[in-house]
């Protein structure tokens, strides 16, 4: 399955490192993609740096704007404000599907750890707000500076999710993306570990000063 070219992908959030990346990415494979922020002038302020970086229209609005434009929705904001902006967003996100891709993750002198979430997971935590919408976890374990960057990507990305159609559409969606595979990686209730395998690689990256991810073998 491929990514429909005609479906918009916004990204919330794209003015992080892990957004701007995740969009940079979708843009330069070609999508129509649209970033959200906080502030609509800092969105359109990266959206304007990115359509010189990629030579294709990218778009900039607040987070409110950037959710109604979208036809499939990124989540990639810091996981203290995530509930309450879902809150804010579930009439504009009604009935589209929503990528979760954020990890609930702390950080002490002894590096990071996964957070208790009470739902189980953020893509659980989203799923139980956006009722209205179609709520997928994936882009956990990919490496924001490698998503920035020009050098081709050789990872696969895990999506989760309860809804055939909309996990095809995400593999699909990360497989637009050149040396990146989307794989099935079960119900949103799986969501959990596969956040908290983020703070894994962190650890290696300290240790090894590398930018990892991961490959599921023998698919």
């Amino acid at each position: 399955m491929r990514f429909p070219s005609e479906l918009r992908v916004a990204v919330l959030g794209g003015t992080g490192p892990q957004g701007r990346g995740l969009a940079r990415r979708f843009a330069a494979a070609g999508l129509d993609v649209v970033i959200g922020s906080r502030s609509a002038d800092k969105a359109a302020t990266v959206a304007a740096e990115l359509t010189d970086v990629v030579g294709r229209p990218v778009a900039g609005d607040d987070n409110a704007g950037a959710a109604r434009a979208g036809d499939v929705v990124l989540v990639v904001v810091p996981w203290e404000g995530h509930a309450e902006l879902l809150h804010e967003l579930v009439a504009d996100l009604a009935g589209k599907v929503v990528v979760d891709c954020v990890n609930p993750l702390g950080f002490d002198k002894q590096g990071a750890f996964a957070l208790d979430v009470p739902e189980g997971s953020a893509t659980q935590q989203a799923a139980a707000i956006l009722t209205d919408s179609t709520v997928v976890g994936a882009f956990h374990n990919v490496s924001a500076v490698l998503l920035d960057a020009t050098a081709p990507l050789d990872t696969d990305v895990l999506v989760l999710g309860d809804e055939r159609e909309a996990t095809d559409l995400v593999q699909a969606l990360a497989g637009s993306i050149p040396g990146v595979r989307g794989i099935y990686g079960g119900r949103r209730r799986n969501a959990r570990q596969v956040e908290a395998l983020t703070a894994n690689l962190i650890s290696a990256n300290r240790r090894y000063k590398a930018h990892t991810g991961i490959r599921i073998s023998d698919v």
